[in-house]
Parts: C-alpha cells; structure tokens; sequence
C-alpha cells in the first residue's frame, strides 16, 4: 500500500472515536510503528485535528466534529466540485495549480466507474473566457493573500492607455471578478478613500511593512457594484426608459448587468427602467444599437434623438467605408 492508503486507513480507524495506540495501528495495517508515526505526522500536518494522550490508556484520537465529518464526496458533489474548478480556472482563478491538485486529490480516491463519470461530466462543461496571463495571476494571488493578512500593498497603476502610471499605496480589502475581468477594492492612500482596480492595469506589486484593519462588514463586491448604478432608482436626477419589443429581445436586453439593475417595471412587451441621463448619452445607444427594429424606445425623448445621431453617424461611416472599397476596385 502506498503511503496515501496508510494515512487514510489511519483516518478511517481514529474516526471510530476511540483511543487507538500507534502499536495498534500498526498492527492493523501490518506495517512497521514508524510508518504509523509518519502518517500521523503527515496527516497533522494537512490539517487533521490529531490529539496524542499520553501514559496509561492514552492514545491518539480526533478532536472535535472532524470524527463526524464525511471523508468522501457522493456523485452530485463530485460533479459539483470538478464543474466549479472548470469555471473557476477558465475565469483566471489565482490558485489554479492548487485547483487542480484538489480534483486529482478527489480522482485518486475512486473506483473506476467512478473516475470515468467524473471524467464524463467535466467533458461537458466550458467556459468562454479572456485569457489571464501568468503576471496577472501573480498580482491576484498577492492582492488575495494580502487581504487575508492585511498587509499594505506599494502599487504602480496606470488607469488608461494613454496615462502616465502612478505609484501609490494600497490597502487591498479584496478581489472581485466581474464582467470577465479581475478588480480590486481597497483603501488608496494617495487618495485617501476607498477605490476600485482593474488587476490588469497593475504594473507592480510590492509588500510593505505597513498594516491595514478591513472595515467591519465590509462587502468589495457591494462597493464595486455601487460605484456603477445609481444608489437609488428614485432619485430625481435619473430618467424613465421605456422600451417595447417582443418577449424575447427584452429578454436579452434585461440581462445586460445595467438594465437588470435598473429595471423597475416589465411586462411582455414594454420594460421601463431608471438611468442617469449621462449614460443614456454615452454607451447606452451603443447597446441598444444592435437591436435594430426589434426595440422601440417610447420615452425619453433625449435618448431617442441621441440613438438618431448615432445611427447616421454609423451609417455616414460604412457609407465612406463602401465609397473608398469601389474607388480602390476601379483604379
């Protein structure tokens, strides 16, 4: 037996609740003392709550709940496991390797009917993903490990194409994956308040001596979703949205994180929303432009000029894209 099977044949002994003597253990397994003696300290040191009594009647035992805890995973959680890994690697999880030691863990410890559903399941399930490439995955497993630590970060960021990076510290009190792409939410000293990141903007990353307290209840995923939607659809500054179409387009349309969030009223054909007027001028046309005819804007009158403006500017675009393409075929 090799030595994995030892250590779990020692689990499943002290699981019983009783005092078991290393020289009974080794008698059961019919291996030498020293062998018990270095499961043990294997299992000990993977997190197994070992308790070693000595002198008379003592033994090793197991503290706590872990006694009561199941060692195996039936088929529904093995799927469930294996399918969560696949997404969580495909979105640039940062501990992808530890991932994938964890799903070999859970194969090593199944039959073979059981590896090949295992197998059969994970072929079923795909991810469409942007590639995170190996110094951003770098960036997030610091950022995680020094918000579990709170550890002050020093950060070199550059917030666009065309800026110049800036070198600031940072308290980082987590990362959030968003819309295909990693951000981090912390205290920025340069600042002095609490800001949002994208991890593929960092240039560098370095640890510093300095310590940071997480906010009590603190919510990184709450902040980065409040900095894009307004903090109440009542307020008076937003704009009524309304939109008619057929089922099935409002149906795409409302999936779309801002008009989920901002959605206030819907039926089968017509869905009403709130937004801030400034976004109604920017991308918002944009989204909606692709819909063509099978959405029509009702109100506000703002938004239906500003997707009339848009729409002639594409159209005078790909008419002087049609105009170069024939003058290059006729010389």
């Amino acid at each position: 037996m090799s030595k994995a099977d030892h250590m779990l044949s020692i689990l499943w002994l002290l699981r019983s609740g009783r005092k078991i003597t290393a020289r009974q253990l080794a008698d059961e397994l019919e291996v030498h003392i020293r062998t018990v003696y270095r499961c043990i300290d294997s299992l000990c040191a993977s997190g197994v709550p070992i308790v070693a009594d000595a002198g008379p009647g003592g033994g090793y035992r197991i503290l706590g709940r872990f006694a009561e805890s199941p060692l195996m995973f039936d088929s529904e959680e093995q799927k469930a496991l294996v399918h969560a890994s696949i997404f969580a690697r495909e979105a640039g999880y940062p501990f992808g390797e530890a991932l994938i030691r964890a799903v070999d863990k859970l194969k090593l410890y199944t039959n073979e009917e059981q590896l090949e559903q295992i197998e059969r399941h994970g072929r079923g399930v795909s991810v469409i993903h942007p590639p995170v490439d190996e110094l951003e995955q770098s960036f997030l497993q610091t950022l995680e490990l020094a918000s579990a630590e709170g550890r002050s970060l020093e950060m070199e960021y550059r917030g666009g194409k065309d800026e110049a990076a800036v070198y600031r510290g940072f308290d980082p009190y987590g990362i959030v994956h968003w819309k295909g792409s990693w951000y981090t939410v912390g205290y920025c000293r340069l600042r002095q308040r609490i800001r949002s990141f994208r991890v593929d903007r960092i240039k560098r990353l370095e640890r510093s001596e300095e310590r940071f307290e997480r906010p009590a209840h603190f919510s990184a995923k709450g902040f980065l979703l409040g900095n894009l939607l307004p903090e109440s659809l009542e307020d008076a500054s937003l704009l009524t949205v309304r939109i008619q179409g057929a089922e099935r387009a409002l149906n795409e349309l409302q999936r779309h994180w801002l008009f989920g969030h901002t959605l206030v009223q819907r039926n089968e054909k017509e869905a009403v929303f709130r937004m801030e007027s400034a976004s109604l001028l920017t991308y918002v046309p944009y989204y909606l432009l692709p819909y063509g005819k099978a959405l029509t804007i009702m109100e506000p009158d703002v938004l239906i000029k500003r997707m009339a403006e848009v729409s002639q500017t594409m159209a005078e675009h790909y008419q002087q894209m049609q105009m170069r393409s024939a003058e290059v075929k006729e010389g």
